[in-house]
């Protein structure tokens, strides 16, 4: 999970790239790192993605809603040696595995500004089905956001993961 240790490393990896945080609500690293700390509540777990210990960027899980049996994956970026490498792959594999199966989730959703296009590619190759435009969804960095919703439901969930392990088998 995200905490102050990381600050730093996540610095360094999202200046590497700045252009990862355009799409986010908080503008600027600081505040968008101070929210972070303080979404580790019961709606919002962040978490640090790591590849062979070094950090590579961050992932959460968001609107976490237990009486539904749904929650949201999101928040998603990583340095840009990490794009195309299967990071991204395994990250949601073990954050979907972890939310169907131990936490018995019904639907996973995803979203995402409506013109980041490379989110929206990654999204349809995991096998998460498109939901829909909300226009006018929220204000971020790049302005107002339309944002495309996507989901994965438990009845995809035994597909999906044989997708993804065979992504990631094929890497080697």
């Amino acid at each position: 999970m995200l905490d102050e240790r990381h600050r730093d490393a996540l610095r360094a990896a999202a200046e590497e790239s700045p252009e990862i945080l355009r799409f986010l609500a908080f503008p600027g690293f600081e505040r968008w790192f101070e929210r972070s700390l303080a979404a580790v509540e019961e709606r919002e777990v962040p978490f640090v993605v790591t590849v062979a210990g070094e950090v590579a960027g961050e992932t959460r899980y968001l609107n976490i809603e237990r009486e539904h049996r749904r929650l949201e994956i999101g928040g998603t970026w990583l340095r840009r040696a990490y794009w195309e490498t299967g990071a991204n792959v395994e990250t949601k594999l073990l954050l979907l595995e972890r939310a169907f199966e131990p936490w018995g989730a019904m639907r996973v959703e995803f979203k995402t500004d409506a013109r980041n296009a490379r989110t929206r590619g990654s999204l349809l190759a995991l096998g998460a089905k498109f939901d829909g435009i909300f226009r006018k969804h929220m204000l971020v960095q790049a302005g107002i956001r339309d944002s495309a919703w996507y989901s994965i439901l438990d009845d995809d969930w035994p597909e999906v993961k044989v997708r993804l392990r065979a992504r990631l088998e094929a890497r080697g």
